[in-house]
């Protein structure tokens, strides 16, 4: 069964930095697309970025210039480095994978595999 594990949350001043991690187990890694979404309180689910297996990365615009998506197929891990947080970054963060997402790589209907999140609080 796919796992996947967030890890790397907690709280921050507005300006500093975060760095998520997203170990997965049992599957080939190199072979999944990867995303983080986040949900803020009160909101839908919402994209924040995505790597697709050819290293081909996409941004939310609300995250553009300040997050960074990485992968370590090696280590069968992803990772979101955040950097001049907002406030309003503020929302649980889950990782997701599959297979081929395709140009809908932005829907969270398009990952089978989630994660349970890890919370993010930016303190301003």
């Amino acid at each position: 069964q796919v796992q996947l594990v967030e890890s790397g949350g907690g709280l921050v001043q507005a300006g500093g930095s975060l760095r998520l991690s997203c170990a997965t187990s049992p599957f080939t890694f190199s072979n999944y697309a990867m995303a983080w979404f986040r949900r803020a309180p009160g909101k839908e689910r919402e994209f924040v970025t995505a790597m697709q297996t050819t290293g081909s990365t996409y941004y939310a615009d609300y995250v553009k210039d300040r997050f960074i998506i990485s992968r370590d197929n090696a280590k069968n891990t992803m990772y979101l480095q955040m950097n001049s947080l907002k406030p309003e970054d503020t929302a649980v963060y889950y990782c997701a994978a599959a297979r081929w997402p395709g140009n809908m790589y932005y829907q969270t209907n398009r990952y089978p595999y989630w994660g349970q999140g890890t919370q993010v609080t930016v303190s301003s």
